[in-house]
């Protein structure tokens, strides 16, 4: 079935003048490169580090921002500021408000060719200490960002409408993941919205070992359309909803219970929310700012790449990709990134049927010389059951499967079955692959998720005879100074008891 993506991206260009709106001339369209070689590691490990740069970039600003001029957002927020409910801001009409337009407040100064966006964007200190960051030790980020842009915006932008949100809210992705559908977070944030997997799988993204739907930048805008609509009308204010969508709306509506306002800025003063979340959205404002006014920031020749195109078709379960790739003769990187939610070298067995997205043009070339042809993957790796008996689980665990219904069906046996002496179990990795975390389809079985320091691993010394602050401070190389800050009631005696108990770390 032929993709509705031309239609959406015709409209894209030609309706409301919109890349005048969105940063890039009609000239800057027609000369967007056809590029076709596609890398399924396209900059993650540079995505990782953007990550980090920009964190550390988050917390400084935050330190050098002690006290900030505010502003308030109209209609929006004057309404949200009515409707304080046990700490969440409820609008008197739950519903969206389509087509406004927001004049850039604070920038009068500038002259930007752009000052219009449907979503409240103002320039005040931590949107401009954002805008400087991406103009010089961020402007390679930016830049990476922005070229994206031209593969995904269109795409992204037309959801979004569709689902009747602000265009606007693509600066929103870009500040989550620069468009990268493989980005991952320490906190195992996935995809170009950034889903935790609770909410993704609220919002319909479906997660297990075939396919993981955050990757999908189709069905993930279709997802933070739905979340974020969900939000705006929970809070009545497209900034507080845009912190929400970064903190959860729980903690901010907490932080607005705790300071009985619902203005940012106010509430970013303060000590409650954390820097990523208070530089969360100026720095979604820098970015939309800047992405409206490229040649005003000397961002003049950015390589846009081509826009996101595709044919899509039903394939049986368990197509292998390999094969099918090597039938149209296209590559498979090619194929992997129009699908970046599967995660596997063949499509899912739990399904009737898959469908799948292939460069344009390839589905006819599919139904003229393969759909005849067998294309199920077949190559399985095989284990050979040396033991009386296996449980399926045992199995699993042995090859770092976590579901063990994978071993059941690819078996065609109940996941309840026992294997014995001399079964040859198949095993979902192709003959010729290596298991290893290098591998694009095997990496995520060696995936650890980072869990967050607990405080109670504080480590404890009880004082001997004979000791004192100096020889406690060497044995676990501290400074006398930081002893005493860390252990106030010392501080306060002035005493180093035999039996006392000291926190050292």
């Amino acid at each position: 079935m032929k993709s509705l993506i031309p239609i959406l991206l015709m409209i894209f260009f030609v309706s409301l003048n919109v890349f005048s709106v969105e940063g890039f001339s009609k000239d800057e369209v027609i000369g967007i490169s056809q590029e076709t070689n596609l890398n399924i590691n396209e900059d993650i490990s540079e995505a990782n580090n953007v990550i980090l740069s920009e964190k550390e970039e988050g917390v400084r600003i935050d330190k050098e921002i002690a006290n900030e001029l505010g502003d308030t957002e109209e209609v929006e927020e004057s309404l949200a500021n009515k409707y304080l409910l046990n700490g969440i801001a409820m609008p008197e009409k739950n519903q969206i408000r389509k087509g406004n337009i927001y004049y850039l407040k604070g920038a009068e100064d500038l002259q930007l060719e752009n000052n219009y966006f449907d979503i409240p964007v103002v320039y005040n200190i931590r949107v401009r200490k954002w805008i400087n960051y991406y103009n010089k030790k961020g402007r390679k980020i930016f830049e990476l960002h922005i070229e994206r842009a031209g593969r995904y915006a269109p795409l992204i932008g037309s959801i979004l409408e569709g689902n009747g949100l602000p265009r606007d809210l693509i600066f929103l992705a870009m500040a989550e993941s620069g468009f990268n559908n493989l980005a991952k977070s320490s906190a195992s944030a996935v995809g170009p919205w950034q889903f935790m997997p609770a909410t993704g799988k609220m919002y319909g993204l479906k997660q297990d070992w075939y396919v993981d739907e955050r990757k999908d930048p189709v069905k993930a805008t279709v997802a933070a359309a739905n979340y974020l609509a969900k939000l705006y009308n929970d809070f009545g204010s497209w900034k507080i909803a845009m912190a929400a969508y970064n903190a959860g709306e729980g903690k901010i509506g907490r932080a607005i219970k705790k300071y009985n306002t619902t203005d940012l800025w106010d509430i970013s003063k303060r000590k409650y929310l954390k820097s990523e979340t208070k530089n969360y959205v100026p720095k979604i404002m820098a970015l939309a700012i800047i992405g409206k006014n490229l040649k005003f920031f000397g961002f003049h020749d950015i390589d846009f790449r081509a826009p996101l195109d595709f044919d899509e078709i039903s394939v049986a379960a368990g197509t292998d990709l390999i094969k099918l790739s090597e039938k149209l003769n296209v590559n498979l990187e090619d194929v992997q990134k129009l699908n970046p939610e599967l995660l596997r070298w063949f499509t899912p067995l739990d399904v009737s049927s898959y469908k799948l997205r292939l460069p344009p043009k390839m589905s006819e070339e599919l139904k003229k010389c393969c759909m005849r042809k067998d294309l199920i993957a077949s190559d399985f790796q095989v284990f050979e059951v040396k033991r009386s008996q296996v449980r399926i689980s045992q199995v699993a665990r042995k090859y770092r499967i976590k579901d063990t219904s994978v071993i059941a069906q690819l078996n065609k046996v109940s996941g309840k079955h026992i294997f014995k002496r001399g079964d040859k179990v198949l095993l979902p990795f192709r003959k010729n692959h290596q298991v290893i975390s290098s591998s694009n389809f095997y990496s995520d079985l060696f995936y650890k998720s980072k869990k967050k320091r607990s405080f109670s691993s504080r480590k404890i010394h009880i004082v001997k005879r004979g000791e004192s602050l100096q020889s406690v401070a060497v044995r676990y190389k501290l400074s006398i100074k930081k002893l005493l800050a860390v252990n106030s009631s010392l501080r306060n005696t002035g005493k180093l008891l035999v039996g006392r108990k000291l926190v050292v770390r």
